[in-house]
């Protein structure tokens, strides 16, 4: 330790605080939890009145390892886990199809067989999700870009994906499910987080970006892309790009004249998101806001 960090920092490091703590540790009188570190007490950070300190906790590692990383500008992607890659949702088709040949008086296989082939419809989304997070990775703007997903398969591996055939790193947020979902294999292993607060998670997705893409989704989809506009709409951010990919699925799932209609929200906050068709046009529309 230097003379001028002793000055800035005259209290002895927490390194060799937790290395001596380790000493002594076979008296009586040092076996119980109580005689641990705080810091060096799983069980303790565990408890229940602890929630504030986990919370916290979760909210700095991230956001100093980014800032570590010197990464300023993201673009999330958003979009279902469920949705395969072309080769997978075909072969799954092919199989289903089987399956079904073999007992036709299932309506259990012949749902599967129909499921299997609104996949592989779907599945053209993984391969935008993977041109565009190309796209935002091979940007040489003045402003990096870098690819933030919610870490787990289908659309968030498709951008991860593209990132990492771009050579270039990017992030993954994902957070402990009860079914463990996984980080997908493309992910930069420096960049991959796991949280258990989804309100963390959240904000960390937003802390950052410069757009927003939601792909087709399910309930966290819809629940993020909510959150999103809700902030927005309030003004409790600065308002950024939200892209909604596929106009015809969200209008499907979505009425958003209705709420217009019913006078839930108004007209000018349909102005908040923009329905895009293409990586390409994200990519146009993103790049332009980032100028």
């Amino acid at each position: 330790m230097t003379e001028g960090s002793r000055k800035k920092n005259p209290f002895s490091s927490v390194q060799e605080a937790a290395v001596s703590a380790r000493r002594y540790v076979d008296a009586p009188q040092c076996k119980s939890d109580s005689y641990r570190l705080a810091f060096q007490d799983p069980d303790f950070l565990l408890r229940d009145a602890l929630r504030p300190v986990r919370l916290q906790l979760e909210l700095l590692k991230p956001e100093l390892i980014l800032q570590e990383q010197h990464i300023e500008s993201t673009v999330v992607v958003f979009g279902s886990a469920r949705i395969p890659d072309p080769q997978t949702a075909e072969a799954n088709l092919v199989s289903a199809q089987a399956e079904y040949q073999q007992k036709k008086d299932d309506p259990q296989l012949a749902r599967k067989v129909e499921r299997a082939r609104r996949a592989l419809d779907n599945s053209r989304y993984y391969e935008e999700a993977r041109k565009l997070g190309h796209l935002i990775s091979s940007n040489t703007g003045k402003d990096k870009l870098v690819v933030m997903t919610g870490g787990g398969p289908g659309i968030m591996e498709a951008a991860n994906r593209g990132a990492h055939e771009a050579g270039v790193p990017s992030i993954g947020m994902n957070i402990v499910l009860p079914h463990e979902q996984a980080p997908n294999p493309y992910i930069t292993p420096d960049l991959n987080f796991q949280f258990h607060y989804f309100a963390i998670r959240k904000m960390h997705f937003l802390m950052r970006a410069k757009s927003l893409v939601a792909f087709p989704g399910g309930f966290g989809t819809l629940d993020e892309l909510f959150e999103m506009l809700c902030l927005i709409q309030t003004h409790t951010v600065q308002p950024i790009p939200v892209l909604l990919f596929a106009k015809a699925f969200w209008e499907r799932v979505i009425n958003f004249d209705a709420l217009v209609e019913e006078g839930t929200i108004s007209a000018q906050d349909l102005d908040l998101f923009t329905y895009v068709e293409s990586a390409e046009e994200a990519w146009e529309l993103i790049s332009a806001a980032v100028q």
